[in-house]
């Protein structure tokens, strides 16, 4: 297989066949492939599935179904729109003849040559008689399609606003703050009429696009390119590094080829092919790799130069969904190039040989030793600087007084996370229970624990974990429906205080180890300690410690209370950084936002600190905050978060919402 070029400046090029569009049909998710390379994917699918509803997204894998769905697979790429805006700003060298809408739903293709701005639908010179003389289009505007090519501006003015893609048809009316959803009428009533914060585009358009920073999205997904190129780059370095180590397997065994000599030219000649064979199939596979890079590479451009053309030439509605739909592309974009550095290895050579010397003429070929592989990954931070990390500010929405049962002592929840269908549970140490809560705070049930209740996360759709801060233990517990059952304990070898998930079948706990020394684990559901890093922490204070992860799961942020400081730390152990301003005392509470956003409880000053990923301040809030905030949990995909705190005896929540 050819080796995929680094350097690629051809403008809007197809994520499939790397060349520059021929008809860009576009999918719901506004991804656009040529038309065959679509027709080809589809294909694919088809010969994977028996009876085929629907198609994955080559590039971010989201569902898409043509809108005529009981024709035949092969046509189903034409069924797709074609991407006008795409296909204005192609060079001309590249452009394809229109061809009629109307003739290609019937199966039959001529070419356009008007097209009706009010029906949005290209028309052949037959098709166009048959629609003037209709009564119903008789007085629509048609335009030559010489008109539109290489006119993105006008493209932009035809396309006047933007259909429902759930609901063909119907026209963005509304979007919805909380999901991050232009939705519309009937998307409105059938999934957002409960929702906190969904506003009429018609009148606060302006004040969206004021909030939007199309620079920023653009310049970040730029970013990605040269991730993806650096990534091509030392997948490029690896093959040359070992094509290196393959010439050089042989030195080692000319050092014992004097007493061995016929032997060993038969392990030389084995260790050529078997490294040979290695060589082939890793450089296979990087050049594999860079080839899907320069394919989301393309997909990136795209997705910039959509977002370009929508705000150079479009309406204020146009840009602000054209917007949100890039956005919405960009964290698909950073976990796509997150998971090929976590993936990357290196492959590392050597040659093991049978000893004692003297009696490898006895030994089998395949005895007498082989070459091994090694393999090592290489990770590479990233870090979004546009609305993905977004600068939210937040805004005090209710303060619920909890009414929930107790054994006599008031409540203290020193725990508090969201579940799945938006369902709260608290962690109450002073009762040694769980407690379930309805999406509109109502209690639903508790459960008893043997032990004190410090904090609770999320594994998984079904079940939590409770770090027991008396026992050095972990419950897991399962949650269906409005029952909790206990699944298993964990017994740790220190106290287990903050408790946060860390990726498939992994937490990391942190608790006080002894000598002015706290100590965060990552184990895993058996208990089993993969890491341990020892941090300085006085002995004040020290069991008040809370923990959380980044979305990524790359970093551990940890709290030091009687320090009043923040602790960053990679998986490895080495820190990144640590936050200790003088207005931050007694920090408590941690939790991070889809966006990477970490925000800090001051317990004893009374505020919240909001800090980008690098660990630079963003927001202190000052007003608004309860006195001694405790816990804090955010919403996975709603800008929302929780607070708990004690008030005169009682025990009370505060729901914020992230403007």
């Amino acid at each position: 297989m050819a080796a995929a070029k680094i350097e690629t400046d051809d403008g809007p090029c197809c994520p499939i066949c790397l060349e520059q569009f021929n008809i860009p049909r576009q999918l719901p998710c506004a991804h656009s492939f040529c038309e065959k390379c679509l027709q080809s994917h589809i294909a694919t699918q088809t010969g994977k599935i028996t009876k085929l509803i629907s198609i994955k997204c080559p590039v971010c894998r989201n569902s898409a179904s043509p809108s005529i769905k009981d024709r035949p697979t092969s046509e189903w790429a034409t069924l797709f729109p074609v991407n006008t805006v795409l296909q204005s700003i192609l060079p001309a060298k590249s452009k394809v003849d229109r061809l009629c809408d109307a003739c290609n739903t019937e199966g039959t293709t001529a070419p356009a040559e008007g097209f009706c701005v009010v029906c949005k639908e290209s028309m052949c010179g037959d098709c166009l008689k048959v629609h003037r003389k209709q009564k119903i289009s008789k007085d629509h505007t048609i335009l030559n399609v010489e008109e539109l090519d290489c006119n993105p501006e006008n493209v932009m003015k035809l396309a006047v606003g933007f259909t429902c893609p759930e609901h063909d048809g119907e026209d963005i009316k509304y979007y919805c703050k909380d999901h991050k959803l232009p939705c519309c009428g009937t998307c409105f009533f059938h999934g957002h009429k409960n929702c906190f914060n969904v506003i009429d585009l018609k009148e606060e358009l302006p004040d969206l696009l004021s909030e939007d920073n199309p620079a920023a999205i653009i310049a970040d997904m730029k970013k990605i390119e040269s991730h993806l190129k650096k990534f091509m780059e030392m997948n490029e370095s690896s093959i040359n590094n070992l094509e290196t180590q393959v010439n050089g397997l042989t030195a080692e065994i000319r050092k014992i080829r004097k007493e061995i000599n016929d032997v060993l030219d038969k392990l030389e000649e084995q260790v050529k092919i078997e490294g040979n064979r290695i060589y082939k199939e890793e450089v296979i596979r990087k050049q594999e790799e860079n080839h899907q890079c320069l394919s989301l590479i393309h997909a990136v451009r795209n997705s910039h130069y959509l977002l370009e053309a929508a705000h150079k030439y479009g309406s204020n509605l146009q840009k602000f969904l054209m917007t949100e739909k890039m956005n919405s592309q960009l964290h698909s974009y950073y976990n796509q190039v997150g998971e090929k550095y976590e993936k990357t290895e290196t492959v590392r050579f050597k040659v093991q040989i049978a000893f004692p010397i003297k009696s490898i003429v006895s030994l089998s070929l395949s005895e007498l030793g082989k070459v091994v592989a090694t393999t090592s990954s290489n990770t590479l931070p990233l870090r979004c600087s546009s609305r993905s990390m977004k600068d939210f500010h937040v805004k005090k929405f209710d303060e619920i007084f909890l009414k929930v049962p107790t054994t006599g002592y008031t409540p203290f929840y020193y725990g508090v996370t969201f579940l799945p269908g938006d369902r709260v549970m608290l962690a109450d140490l002073s009762n040694n229970q769980c407690i379930l809560l309805s999406s509109s705070y109502q209690f639903i049930t508790s459960h008893t624990l043997t032990g004190e209740p410090w904090n609770i996360c999320v594994l998984d759709d079904q079940e939590v974990a409770v770090s027991l801060f008396n026992q050095n233990k972990i419950r897991i517990l399962s949650v269906i429906g409005d029952i909790i059952r206990p699944v298993r304990m964990i017994t740790t070898k220190y106290s287990c205080n903050g408790i946060a998930a860390a990726g498939k079948g992994k937490m990391v706990v942190n608790g006080y180890h002894g000598n002015h020394k706290s100590q965060w684990s990552l184990v895993n559901m058996r208990g089993g300690v993969r890491f341990t890093h020892l941090y300085d922490c006085p002995d004040y204070g020290n069991f008040l410690n809370y923990i959380a992860v980044n979305n990524m799961k790359t970093r551990v942020y940890v709290n030091v209370y009687a320090t009043n400081s923040l602790l960053c730390f990679d998986m490895d152990g080495r820190k990144m950084f640590t936050y200790r301003p003088d207005n931050l005392r007694g920090p408590m509470g941690i939790a991070v936002d889809r966006y990477d956003s970490i925000f800090i409880l001051g317990c004893d000053s009374d505020n919240i600190h909001q800090l980008s990923p690098d660990g630079s301040v963003q927001h202190v809030v000052n007003t608004g905050v309860p006195r001694c905030p405790w816990a804090i949990c955010i919403h996975k995909s709603k800008d929302m978060l929780n607070i708990t705190y004690v008030s005169d005896e009682k025990t009370k929540l505060c729901v914020y919402q992230l403007k």
